[in-house]
């Protein structure tokens, strides 16, 4: 098929789904769609720019980059034309014929059919373009790529349905004409006070031009006519550029949408200028929501990077840490070079300096935000609690300071919401202590029942408990906050310090040599599976439980690397008894010794299930169980 000639081609499945959401009018803000279509026009000549820096033919002697809109009642369609770096048929395809944003398919199962509910999650999930079939029944596109010629233009046209259709065109201007040829109940977007409305509303900031026709006034009679004259709409100066006092807050949500395509509003957002050995601009926002794509660490991510005022590129990752991905907004340096890749990027100790500063603002941000309104930080540790837990293991110069912003459930209300900081920890020790105690489990409820925290309650001691899968890798990396230790009370052996007495120490000796013999006796039918077997007095309502081993790896993280593949060498936990407990009592006076060896092995697979893990053979267990209940009952 020759280019000249018109090719239909078919959506992807997904998109064709996202297609039929948008046209029954989900957006219950139509007006978005203007935002969206005028952000693409911005990033178009942001584009033309860039690569005008290598190559100044391309701006082809019209440098005047400007967005354009003109409405026409009679026909009831919404144009709007930019000069910027336009579309090759090859991108034309790509670009307008896929979703190309990650997730669309785990978007599309969180689907509801609550029509005001899936509408908001369109808006996190972002739709760009498309956003145009929302009030238009057919959109048409003119674009040619700038450097290509005019016979090489290319027309994309679709209704929105299963398909659409590609042919070249004749196109003398470089750029992208978008044409919505809108449904008649959405003719109001065709009128003049309602467009300008909306371009002050979410475009103001744009640093181009959006223009529409004005209205000259009536001419007098004798007077020659006055034609009509494009105008500026918006005020067409970067937001960033602005002094604080003079951009309003609607201003920089409007903004943040702008840089985001996130529907819903930013949260909280720093704006800072810095002078001095380094000139630069930062304005960064923390989302309301995590996106769709936020566990994919390979996605693209980072601060759109100017450089005098000129766009440089978009996810410029090199100047916040992997676990600040989250983190919107835009950087304007006057130090690096226009000509600047990713790859001098990576080079450039004036970098290193900027990531090191705008890192130390994330934080300071939050650190301000949790002390000044908790509910707002509640709403963002909610969304990006776990991805903050990447931080000790990944910026140890920062680790206090991260320290600080987690937060976490603990047994001071047994909540499985994480609402506790580490200085609310602290502040609430009892006299004597000199750790910060935690348990590991694979639930809230895991770790809030798991028996290890028997002795700690009787005491009135209080302990973390982590859930996430996060939170042993958090661990090994945090080690200690306000110079007390971590400790893991599933870990070694139970050392409470000052918080118990010498007389219950003397008491644990005395139970550990009355039952020496039924240590051995349990040691000799678990021989295979357990490192030893011990006395403990760390239970007080259970008969037994498993500890790791000091320098072993946690029960969680053990089963996470499992999961993910990794070879692990063997490991074996302690088997601690309570011998106050009357099972355990019942196992020492036990003189069968094939039904002593049952009841160990049962209390032994209790105790791992307590701690959330799989039996490897669950059959024998009950088979054990069952046969043990049968005995009691006769």
């Amino acid at each position: 098929m020759s280019t000249a000639e018109k090719e239909t081609l078919g959506f992807q499945t997904e998109a064709k789904q996202m297609l039929q959401l948008m046209i029954h009018s989900m957006y219950s803000n139509k007006e978005i769609f203007l935002r969206e279509l005028v952000s693409n026009a911005s990033d178009a000549a942001d584009k033309l720019r860039y690569e005008a820096l290598a190559d100044g033919s391309l701006y082809e002697n019209d440098p005047d980059l400007r967005i354009r809109i003109t409405l026409d009642k009679e026909a009831n369609t919404l144009t709007l034309n930019d000069n910027g770096i336009g579309m090759s048929r090859e991108e034309v395809i790509n670009n307008l014929g896929t979703i190309a944003r990650s997730g669309t398919a785990e978007f599309l199962k969180n689907l509801t059919g609550d029509g005001k509910k899936d509408s908001q999650l369109i808006g996190q999930f972002g739709v760009g373009f498309y956003s145009a079939f929302i009030v238009a029944e057919r959109v048409e596109v003119f674009t040619r790529r700038a450097s290509l010629s005019a016979a090489d233009a290319v027309h994309w046209e679709s209704s929105g349905e299963a398909d659409f259709s590609v042919e070249s065109c004749e196109k003398a201007e470089r750029g992208t004409t978008v044409v919505l040829h809108l449904r008649k109940e959405d003719s109001e977007f065709t009128d003049d006070w309602r467009v300008r409305s909306i371009i002050k509303k979410y475009s103001d900031h744009i640093s181009i031009p959006v223009q529409m026709l004005n209205n000259p006034p009536a001419h007098k009679e004798g007077e020659e006519p006055v034609e009509p004259s494009f105008e500026a709409v918006n005020s067409a100066t970067a937001l960033w550029t602005r002094s604080r006092s003079e951009v309003t807050d609607d201003e920089y949500q409007a903004f943040y949408k702008h840089v985001s395509h996130d529907f819903s509003p930013a949260l909280h957002w720093s704006h800072n200028k810095v002078e001095g050995k380094l000139e630069y601009t930062s304005l960064l926002y923390l989302p309301g929501q995590a996106p769709m794509d936020l566990w994919n660490r390979d996605a693209a991510r980072g601060l759109k990077l100017y450089v005098q005022r000129t766009f440089i590129m978009d996810d410029a990752e090199q100047f916040l840490p992997l676990y600040l991905r989250f983190v919107k907004g835009v950087i304007d340096s006057n130090d690096l070079s226009l000509n600047v890749s990713r790859e001098i990027l990576q080079q450039d100790p004036a970098v290193d300096a900027m990531k090191s500063a705008l890192t130390k603002r994330v934080l300071d941000m939050l650190s301000k935000l949790a002390k000044s309104d908790v509910e707002k930080y509640q709403q963002f540790w909610k969304a990006f609690g776990q991805v903050m837990k990447e931080g000790p293991a990944e910026d140890f110069s920062n680790k206090e300071k991260i320290a600080k912003l987690l937060r976490f459930a603990t047994t001071h209300d047994n909540k499985a919401e994480q609402t506790h900081s580490l200085e609310d920890y602290v502040a609430r020790m009892k006299e004597g202590q000199n750790k910060i105690y935690y348990v590991a489990g694979e639930s809230h409820k895991t770790a809030s029942n798991s028996p290890h925290l028997e002795v700690f309650r009787k005491k009135g001691i209080e302990v973390l408990l982590l859930s996430e899968r996060v939170d042993d890798w958090l661990m090994n990396h945090l080690a200690e906050f306000d110079g007390k230790p971590f400790l893991d009370v599933g870990r070694g052996d139970l050392d409470l310090g000052d918080l118990e007495d010498e007389a219950e120490k003397k008491a644990q000796e005395v139970l550990a040599e009355e039952h020496k013999d039924l240590v051995e006796r349990v040691n000799t039918v678990l021989a295979e599976k357990v490192e030893k077997v011990r006395v403990t007095g760390r239970l007080t309502e259970s008969p037994a439980c498993l500890v790791v081993t000091e320098d072993d790896m946690g029960a969680q993280m053990r089963r996470m690397m499992e999961a993910a593949g990794q070879a692990l060498p063997p490991s074996k936990p302690i088997f601690e008894l309570n011998p106050q407990h009357p099972l355990v009592l019942k196992l020492d006076n036990e003189a069968d010794e094939d039904r002593f060896a049952d009841l160990v092995d049962v209390l032994f697979d209790q105790a791992h299930l307590a701690e959330g893990a799989q039996l490897e053979d669950p059959a024998s267990y009950v088979h054990k169980l069952n046969k043990l209940l049968l005995e009691l009952s006769v």
